[in-house]
C-alpha cells in the first residue's frame, strides 16, 4: 500500500464517522486557539509597550528624582523628593562635559484646573524649555513651540496638547485664543500634534509653559528651582549607554555623593522600562499558554480515546488486511495518518478560529492583537504532533494484532 493510498484510507474513515471525528478535535482544535490568542496578545502586548516607550522621543534616560521620608518614617519611594534642579539640568547640557548627550529637557509638572470662557478642564501643566520638543520628539500641529524668548521674558504662553485643545475649545481653532489659570491668562501660542498609538493621557493632555512662567507666575514656592524629572536625549542609540554614565557620574559629582550607591536619582532608559513591562506581559502570555497546553493534552487524550474505540470497532478488518499480506508497520501507518488528519484538521481550525477571535479582541477590549505567522504555523504543527503522540499506542495495538485472532472476534 501506497501512501496515497494510506492517506486516502485515513480521510475516508475520518469522513465516515463525522460526529466523532468532529468531537476528537475539538480539544485540539481549543488548545490550538488558545495558543493563537496567547500569542496574539502577548505580540500586541509588547508592540503597545514598545509604542508608548517610543513616544518618550529616541535614544532617550529619564532622571527621577529620589525618595523622601515623611514625618511618621515612611519611605515614599522614588520621585517623591526634591533632589533634581534645573541647575541640574544646565550641566549635563554641557557637550563639553558629557559629550554623548545631544539635548536636555527639565520638566516641572502638576495637576491643574484650567478654563475657557465658561468651560473648565484639569490637565497637567507642563513647564519646560524649547528643548523639550527636540528631546521627546514632538511637532507642533498648528502655531508654535515656546521659545528662548518666552523663558527670558517669563511671557504668560502656552502650547497646549490635541486633548487638552478639544476639551476646552470644542474642536475649534486655539491658536490665538487664552485660556486662565489661579487667575493668570495665558495666550495659546501652539498645539502638539496628536500621538495616534498612545493610550497614556498625559502624552495628549496637557498644557506647556515656559519653565520661567512656571517658576515665576503660575507656581512659586520656596523650591521654585526643582524640577520633577530631566528627559536626556543620547545623540544615537549607540551613545545610549554612554550617555547614562556621563549623566550618571555628572549627578553624583553635582549631588557631593561618594558614589552612585548613595544616588538621590534614578536613571532609567527605554530600554529597562520596556524589559519590566514586557516582563508583566510575558507572564501574562505564559499563564495563556500553560492553558493551552493543558486544552492541547485534553485534546491529545481524546484522539487516543476515539483511535482506541476505532480498533476495536475494526479488529476484523484489521485481521482481514494482515491475513492479506499487511505488515505490521502498514497497519500502524494507517492508523497513525487517521490521527494525524484529526490534528492537522483541529490545528488548521483552530488557527483560522484563533485569528477570528483575535480580530474581534480589540473591540470588546483595550488589548491588542498580533497575529504571528510563525505561531500560527508552529500551532498547526503542534496539532499534527499531539495526534500522532496520543495516536501512538492506539497505532501500535492495532499492529500488534494476530490475525487468527482479529478474525476469529468477528
Amino acid at each position: 500500500m501506497t501512501w496515497r493510498d494510506t492517506l486516502r484510507t485515513a480521510g475516508d474513515a475520518v469522513r465516515t464517522h463525522r460526529l466523532r471525528s468532529a468531537l476528537t478535535m475539538l480539544g485540539i482544535l481549543s488548545g490550538i486557539t488558545a495558543v493563537i490568542l496567547s500569542a496574539g496578545i502577548g505580540n500586541g502586548a509588547r508592540a503597545e509597550v514598545r509604542d508608548q516607550i517610543n513616544e518618550l522621543g529616541t535614544n532617550i534616560l529619564v532622571v527621577s528624582p529620589g525618595s523622601s521620608t515623611d514625618s511618621s518614617g515612611v519611605r515614599l519611594g522614588f520621585g517623591s523628593a526634591s533632589t533634581l534642579t534645573r541647575s541640574d539640568a544646565e550641566a549635563l547640557a554641557n557637550s563639553e562635559v558629557a559629550p554623548d548627550i545631544a539635548a536636555v529637557a527639565a520638566v516641572s509638572t502638576t495637576n491643574v484646573s484650567v478654563s475657557a470662557g465658561e468651560t473648565n478642564w484639569t490637565t497637567t501643566l507642563t513647564g519646560t524649555t524649547p528643548s523639550w520638543q527636540e528631546v521627546r520628539s514632538r511637532e507642533v500641529e498648528s502655531g508654535r513651540f515656546i521659545t528662548e524668548e518666552d523663558i527670558e521674558n517669563a511671557a504668560a504662553v502656552t502650547v497646549l496638547g490635541p486633548d487638552t485643545a478639544e476639551e476646552l475649545f470644542d474642536g475649534g481653532n486655539a491658536v490665538g485664543q487664552s485660556i486662565i489659570y489661579n487667575g493668570h491668562t495665558l495666550k495659546v501660542i501652539g498645539v502638539l500634534e496628536e500621538l495616534s498609538s498612545s493610550e497614556e493621557t498625559s502624552n495628549n493632555d496637557l498644557a506647556i509653559v515656559p519653565s520661567s512662567t512656571y517658576a515665576q507666575r503660575l507656581i512659586g514656592g520656596s523650591d521654585r528651582d526643582t524640577v520633577s524629572s530631566i528627559y536626556i536625549k543620547a545623540r544615537s542609540s549607540d551613545t545610549l549607554s554612554a550617555a547614562y554614565q556621563e549623566a550618571e557620574t555628572l549627578l553624583v559629582n553635582l549631588h557631593g555623593l561618594s558614589s552612585s550607591d548613595d544616588a538621590d536619582f534614578a536613571i532609567a532608559s527605554q530600554e529597562s522600562i520596556l524589559t519590566a513591562a514586557s516582563s508583566v506581559d510575558q507572564t501574562m502570555t505564559v499563564m495563556l499558554g500553560s492553558i493551552a497546553i493543558i486544552s492541547l493534552l485534553v485534546g491529545g487524550i481524546g484522539v487516543m480515546n476515539i483511535m482506541l474505540v476505532s480498533v476495536t470497532e475494526r479488529i476484523h478488518e484489521i485481521g482481514l488486511r494482515k491475513a492479506l499480506g499487511a505488515r505490521p508497520r502498514l497497519i500502524r501507518r494507517q492508523f497513525l495518518a487517521e490521527a494525524s488528519i484529526l490534528g492537522l484538521a483541529g490545528g488548521i481550525l483552530g488557527v483560522v478560529i484563533g485569528i477570528g477571535a483575535g480580530a474581534i479582541v480589540p473591540r470588546l477590549t483595550d488589548t491588542r492583537f498580533i497575529a504571528s505567522p510563525t505561531a500560527s504555523l508552529a500551532a498547526i504543527g503542534v496539532g499534527i504532533g499531539v495526534g500522532v503522540l496520543f495516536g501512538v499506542y492506539p497505532a501500535s495495538r492495532a499492529a500488534r494484532l494476530a490475525p487468527i485472532d482479529a478474525l476469529r472476534s468477528e
